[in-house]
């Protein structure tokens, strides 16, 4: 047993609850989270062997299965694949796991300009990452056609989430979605980004990876998807109950979901984009939360990401106005504790800096001349999975 459960936060003891100060050297080498590992004394510890010995053999056999089958732990952005978990100061109790090899695209389909090497051409240099298009007419119409696929994709990868589901079987649902529909999924190889969407697990802000890991009774997750059809990206995200959440957790989803409603009413010719900000951290400071300054919103059409930068935080200092014709999405991260963030080794996963949980929601919006159409919205054949939507439909009813 070694000394040191204790050093960074309390924890109790796996078998009886008691204050804990040992630790597992197995679970230790294996990097296993802490909670499961930590005991109060070598009594404790010995009794619960028996049973807690098959934590290792389960973790050893998967590791071995994984690697025979091509899966790796990520580094460098994607570029780099490792067999060895990286050393990292994680910051909850959240690991990455080994993810498969990159799924491939059928020669039909229109692809990006990434999408063979990972390096984007003409969205870096383009006139659009300081000029905000107004759409035509015609780009307003493929726009509206590729969102709404983008939501269909997004609904089909929410119908399988239950405990026990990998987030890498997420990413292959969305991923057979995306082609069955005539689309490409834009995260893949963008940047080098190795998965077809992004799946961001309890405090991971966003950005997370799609791996082996099995999703947990009471775990949030965020799936974020962004489909390109017809020349045109269409960009959305929504987080997850799995199972039996708790009641924070519930309240930090809800709220995050009501800041990007209350974002979203004020969207409308004149608006400040800066104001999207202020709407968001007043809500979310009412209810005791962060707010994400890391990233923010950003155009979208023919290109990915490009102007307008829409922060999601107070007293920010973004340029513009809103006018008709504008496309761009509003995505508020929302943390239960404080606002900074770090990033795994894999160079892509956003997590929060205390290892609390994180949630976000996202669409892409048209400002129109009256206000804005909400391009990504739900469908009527969308998953039933928020408590708080089921009394309003019932009223319009």
């Amino acid at each position: 047993m070694e000394k040191g459960a204790s050093e960074s936060s309390p924890l109790d003891c796996a078998r009886c609850g008691k204050p804990a100060s040992l630790q597992c050297p197995k679970c230790a080498q294996l990097k296993l989270p802490r909670e499961a590992a930590a005991f109060c004394s070598q009594d404790c510890f010995k009794a619960a062997w028996a049973s807690h010995k098959s934590v290792h053999t389960k973790v050893d056999a998967l590791t071995s299965q994984l690697s025979q089958e091509g899966w790796k732990y990520c580094l460098k952005k994607g570029r780099t694949r490792t067999l060895e978990l990286p050393r990292f100061d994680w910051t909850g109790p959240l690991r990455p796991f080994p993810i498969s090899k990159m799924r491939l695209v059928p020669d039909g389909i229109e692809k990006p300009d990434w999408a063979l090497d990972g390096i984007p051409k003409i969205e870096p240099d383009s006139d659009l990452q300081k000029r905000v298009e107004i759409k035509t007419p015609e780009q307003i119409e493929r726009m509206r056609e590729t969102c709404r696929i983008a939501r269909e994709v997004l609904d089909a990868g929410a119908r399988i989430i239950k405990p026990g589901i990998t987030t890498d079987e997420i990413d292959r649902v969305i991923h057979e979605e995306t082609i069955a529909r005539g689309g490409y999924p834009s995260p893949l190889n963008y940047h080098f980004f190795p998965k077809s969407c992004c799946t961001s697990v309890n405090e991971v802000i966003c950005h997370g990876i799609p791996d082996a890991r099995k999703l947990e009774d009471g775990d949030i997750v965020n799936i974020d998807v962004t489909v390109y059809y017809k020349g045109v990206h269409g960009d959305l995200n929504d987080t997850y109950f799995v199972g039996n959440v708790d009641e924070a957790s519930k309240q930090l989803v809800r709220c995050t979901y009501e800041c990007l409603e209350k974002a979203i009413a004020i969207v409308k010719p004149g608006v400040r984009f800066r104001e999207v900000g202020e709407v968001i951290s007043r809500h979310a400071s009412m209810s005791g939360l962060s707010v994400v300054k890391s990233y923010c919103g950003h155009g979208i059409g023919e290109l990915f990401h490009c102007a307008p930068n829409i922060p999601h935080y107070s007293r920010n200092k973004a340029v513009g106005i809103m006018k008709a014709g504008q496309t761009f999405t509003i995505e508020p991260m929302i943390n239960t504790g404080l606002w900074r963030d770090r990033l795994w080794p894999d160079e892509w996963t956003a997590v929060t800096a205390d290892g609390k949980r994180s949630a976000q929601f996202e669409h892409t919006l048209l400002v129109t001349e009256t206000g804005v159409e909400v391009l990504t919205a739900r469908l009527p054949s969308s998953p039933d999975v928020y408590p708080w939507l089921k009394p309003a439909s019932a009223n319009s009813k």
